[in-house]
């Protein structure tokens, strides 16, 4: 039986045109791009057609893309590089607890170096407050970091007005976009955002190949160091591979966006009445509306999450309790504990994430096991449920604790 994937936001498979347009790259047209013969002009012009493309894929300009290895890569380059260019002006920056640890180590980095974070939390759905970042704004605030989409809860955060602020105040914004671009429309300048992070994988690109777009006139230094390459702002030999694979990726996802769109949004929420209707002491986490089109997050009480992945896969379904970056963890995710969800709930989460290969086949089969498997592990949990009364699940429940 085929794997049912269901982890999208971990990453995606590489489509087959994404890999056909890098395999020349790993052959015959192994041209250094920084080189001056034919074969690495040909490399150089085809990291070019690739930075248009991304560009085109938020609408940016060209010129502001800086290709990184990754998300990661690009989160530590906007918090860093705004630190080295800007630090001196102002010590304190705002960003929020449900942010990738890409941006919070970050942050608790700087904070000992003496730097101020003010972490703000969202509301029960998953959202930011617009006014909660304006109480936090300081006269010596000189970069805020607000992700556009949760990596695990899906929600939308109001990008848009937090960037009107950000520049009435002469703030530096930056966004972690790398779960939002490709899934839904990513405009840079209707954001109003100075620095956005992309990642290649996250949309059916390669690997270890990630950018930074940076908008012009926007200053920020270089936080590793060793060459002249991406304009002097990303020193290192450029991965031609990969750029050329995320150029095609971004294509062809700027191509597919409104179908995928409708397509996944559907299968979603399938999912999500199926599973609300059919599993009792179930709620969604994150906002209903305001989410991108592939997700759904769950918590399952009286359930562990590692659990039910360890017994989905068992029936070749793949899904992630949280980040993928968490996944050794046995702590509940960070996100849902910022959101209010207390400790024992969130410990029993589960996060779907449909993509282009999905069907609504494979959402069926999820509806028709993930029931099974909860009420069995409920069964032999220490904890058993009273007074279910036919599984309503607004019901609070009783636990009853076996010695």
């Amino acid at each position: 039986m085929k794997t049912i994937y269901l982890d999208h936001s971990a990453t995606t498979p590489a489509l087959p045109e994404v890999v056909q347009t890098m395999i020349p790259y790993l052959r015959e047209q192994y041209g250094n791009a920084s080189s001056i013969y034919r074969i690495g002009r040909e490399s150089r012009k085809s990291v070019e057609e690739a930075r248009r493309q991304v560009a085109n894929l938020i609408g940016a300009e060209p010129e502001e893309i800086f290709f990184t290895s990754g998300g990661t890569e690009a989160d530590n380059m906007a918090i860093f590089g705004v630190v080295a260019a800007c630090g001196e002006k102002g010590k304190h920056i705002i960003t929020t607890r449900m942010e990738h640890h890409a941006i919070l180590h970050p942050c608790e980095q700087l904070e000992k170096r003496g730097y101020d974070v003010t972490y703000l939390n969202p509301d029960p759905k998953g959202l930011l407050r617009v006014e909660d970042i304006k109480k936090a704004i300081r006269a010596d605030t000189f970069l805020i970091s607000i992700m556009h989409v949760n990596n695990e809860v899906g929600t939308i955060q109001p990008i848009e007005e937090i960037g009107l602020i950000a520049r009435e105040k002469g703030i530096i914004f930056h966004t972690d976009a790398v779960q939002s671009v490709g899934k839904i429309p990513v405009d840079v300048k209707k954001l109003g955002v100075d620095l956005m992070s992309l990642s290649a994988h996250k949309i059916y690109g390669p690997k270890g190949i990630g950018a930074l777009f940076i908008r012009r006139n926007t200053t920020i230094d270089p936080f590793i160091f060793g060459g002249g390459q991406e304009r002097k702002r990303r020193p290192g030999t450029e991965n031609v591979p990969g750029i050329v694979g995320f150029g095609k990726a971004a294509e062809i996802a700027q191509r597919d966006l409104p179908a995928d769109m409708e397509r996944i949004t559907y299968l979603r929420d399938k999912l999500i009445d199926g599973i609300l209707s059919s599993i009792p002491y179930t709620q969604l986490n994150g906002d209903r509306q305001k989410r991108i089109p592939n997700n759904a997050n769950f918590s399952f009480r009286f359930v562990e999450g590692e659990s039910l992945l360890l017994m989905l896969d068992m029936k070749n379904i793949a899904a992630s309790s949280g980040s993928a970056c968490t996944s050794g963890s046995t702590d509940p995710s960070h996100v849902l504990l910022a959101m209010g969800i207390p400790f024992e709930i969130a410990f029993g989460s589960l996060r779907f994430t449909l993509g282009k290969e999905n069907t609504e086949e494979d959402i069926d089969y999820v509806l028709k096991v993930l029931p099974l498997i909860v009420e069995r592990l409920r069964a032999m949990s220490p904890t058993t449920i009273q007074g279910q009364n036919g599984g309503d699940n607004k019901k609070e429940g009783t636990l009853c604790t076996t010695r």
